[in-house]
């Protein structure tokens, strides 16, 4: 089986660089925000942190490919680096703590391409998470002093607590009723937004949650430390991994009810 640890320190010597670069200019009255063609900001931070991350990439790996929200796709091979230097860029232009960097590693198998590598730093929030395949999934100040995170054992959706980003996407999948159900049979519900989720379902302080869409660089962190975390992490389809363009993630015991109230199957 393959080793990771060595990507898994590059990638918190990435998430260092990013967490200084995004925490000097959160906040700052003069930040630069523009309107990408899809209408959601980005801002100076954004690209300054992907372009850090890139010319370290460049530097320490630099016959793996790589796939960033702001610059595109560059490189070819069995190893992909996927970025999204700004996790929650709305939060970050208003100024709310919850946003992060995420990092992944992504590698070529038999089943096609899978998350082995992933680090979600919220500088802002002083949280970080990170796993890799076969090593677990943590958080902590730094790979020494961590805790091993574990999903919950909740196993009765009457009890479980969800999290979810907002309404408007459920509506626009014509799954505003699946939605409103979960939350009516559900214990709690929460919209905490963004990365948070599924860290939260990883640290077992939440049990299920799912977005209605996604890209690849929102999901390829979250999936491999909700994995190596004991949870299960797929799309609405039911298919393994951050590749369906959205997402559900469970402590696993919930996984099935999860995709029976917002699965692409269900009504």
């Amino acid at each position: 089986m393959p080793d990771y640890h060595d990507d898994l320190r590059l990638g918190h010597v990435l998430a260092d660089a990013a967490d200084a670069a995004t925490m000097e200019r959160f906040k700052a009255l003069d930040l630069k925000v523009e309107t990408k063609p899809d209408m959601t900001p980005v801002s100076e931070a954004d690209k300054a942190a992907e372009e850090l991350i890139r010319g370290q990439l460049q530097r320490a790996r630099p016959r793996d490919a790589v796939l960033g929200e702001e610059f595109g796709s560059e490189g070819a091979g069995p190893r992909r680096w996927i970025i999204d230097p700004i996790d929650g860029t709305k939060n970050y232009v208003r100024g709310v703590p919850v946003w992060a960097t995420l990092i992944a590693l992504m590698e070529r198998g038999e089943g096609g391409d899978r998350p082995v590598v992933g680090i979600v730093s919220a500088p802002a929030l002083n949280r970080r998470w990170w796993a890799a395949e076969g090593l677990g999934a943590f958080t902590g100040r730094s790979l020494t002093s961590a805790t091993r995170l574990q999903v919950s054992r909740v196993g009765r959706i009457q009890d479980a607590s969800f999290a979810y980003s907002s309404l408007t996407g459920w509506e626009e999948r014509g799954k505003l009723s699946g939605f409103l159900d979960l939350s009516r049979d559900c214990w709690r519900t929460r919209a905490y937004g963004d990365f948070w989720p599924y860290m939260l379902v990883a640290e077992g302080a939440v049990d299920i949650c799912a977005e209605p869409e996604l890209s690849l660089w929102d999901m390829a962190a979250c999936a491999v430390v909700v994995k190596e975390a004991g949870g299960q992490f797929t799309g609405l389809d039911g298919r393994p991994g951050p590749h369906s363009g959205n997402a559900a993630a469970s402590n696993g015991l919930l996984h099935e009810d999860l995709l029976s109230y917002l699965g692409d199957a269900a009504h």
